[in-house]
């Protein structure tokens, strides 16, 4: 029976289950938890650094690498204001706290002074026009047909700019006589001063001059003026031809016998003329601005001739042939 017994007691067999991380627990975390935190740091410097100026960063890092010399010298509200031996920094010796900024310091100006600056802008353009009067006079001395006409023609500075004036002989008119007919020498020599014009910027004014002759069969007939206004429209066709471009003139007008050349003989070939003017800047804002100069103005004394005439106290308005503007 006891043998019985022994052969049915239970067998218990024990399984011992064994910890993964039975070696270091959580300790992990409190590593991971350090990384964090460092990494936390770290970019907060990157961000203090980023956002001080180049001044406080040499600041801060002279203070940790000599912290001494600073106390000492002790410039500037703090250790990063430490930029001279005076204190308050900076170049401004009547400073005693904080440091001067660059913005604090005046910077130095610099006058500009506009009416030097406009006589310049008037001599270069003056010494532009005196370039162009001087290639004229040699373009006509190298070119036979056009030394022929030389005696006709009259070049000099106004107050307007260069004027070229092409002036009538008594062998040798511009055009048909009584009407806008151009010469064809003097057709040749309007192209050549058209190609001439193109090689500066400034704008031109045309303007036509008859003698005192009378001319037309009434009040409402065709006269001197509308006569000295084709043939200054007549010109610039020519000018045209020669290369000039269009929009380049500026105003196109008749002045009759208004403004005479000669005023001792009013019936003088020489009062019969083309004016080509290439006006300057101030000329050019005084039509633009509405304010131009009356027809006397226009015709003052040529240089080269003592006997020009001055022009009357009130001359009879100016038929004008103004182009549209592109």
């Amino acid at each position: 029976m006891a043998g019985d017994a022994k052969k049915l007691q239970p067998i218990i067999i024990k399984r011992v289950k064994k910890g993964g991380h039975a070696a270091h627990g959580g300790a992990w975390k409190i590593a991971y938890a350090d990384f964090v935190t460092a990494m936390m740091a770290f970019f907060l410097m990157m961000w203090l650094i980023g956002s001080t100026s180049e001044g406080d960063r040499k600041g801060i890092a002279d203070y940790f690498s000599t912290p001494l010399k600073l106390s000492m010298l002790g410039g500037g509200a703090t250790s990063g204001d430490s930029s001279s031996v005076v204190k308050g920094g900076g170049q401004d010796l009547s400073r005693s706290v904080g440091q001067v900024k660059q913005g604090d310091v005046e910077a130095p100006t610099r006058a500009v002074n506009l009416q030097a600056l406009k006589a310049e802008q008037v001599r270069a353009e003056r010494a532009r026009l005196e370039r162009l009067k001087e290639d004229i006079e040699r373009k006509i001395d190298s070119n036979e047909k056009l030394r022929a006409l030389k005696s006709q023609i009259r070049l000099d500075m106004t107050r307007e700019g260069l004027r070229i004036q092409i002036v009538d002989a008594n062998n040798r008119p511009m055009f048909a006589s009584g009407s806008a007919v151009v010469q064809p020498y003097m057709r040749d020599l309007l192209q050549e001063i058209g190609a001439l014009l193109t090689e500066v910027p400034n704008r031109l004014t045309l303007e036509g001059h008859t003698d005192s002759q009378s001319f037309g069969n009434g009040v409402l007939g065709y006269t001197n003026w509308e006569l000295s206004a084709d043939r200054a429209n007549a010109s610039r066709r020519e000018l045209k031809v020669g290369g000039l471009p269009e929009t380049r003139v500026m105003r196109v007008q008749g002045l009759a016998a208004s403004v005479p050349f000669d005023k001792n003989d009013p019936l003088a070939p020489v009062n019969r003329r083309i004016s080509i003017i290439v006006m300057n800047r101030d000329a050019e804002d005084r039509i633009t601005l509405g304010d131009g100069p009356e027809p006397a103005a226009s015709a003052p004394a040529a240089l080269a001739t003592p006997a020009a005439p001055a022009a009357p106290a009130k001359a009879p308005a100016a038929i004008s042939i103004t182009p549209p503007t592109r």
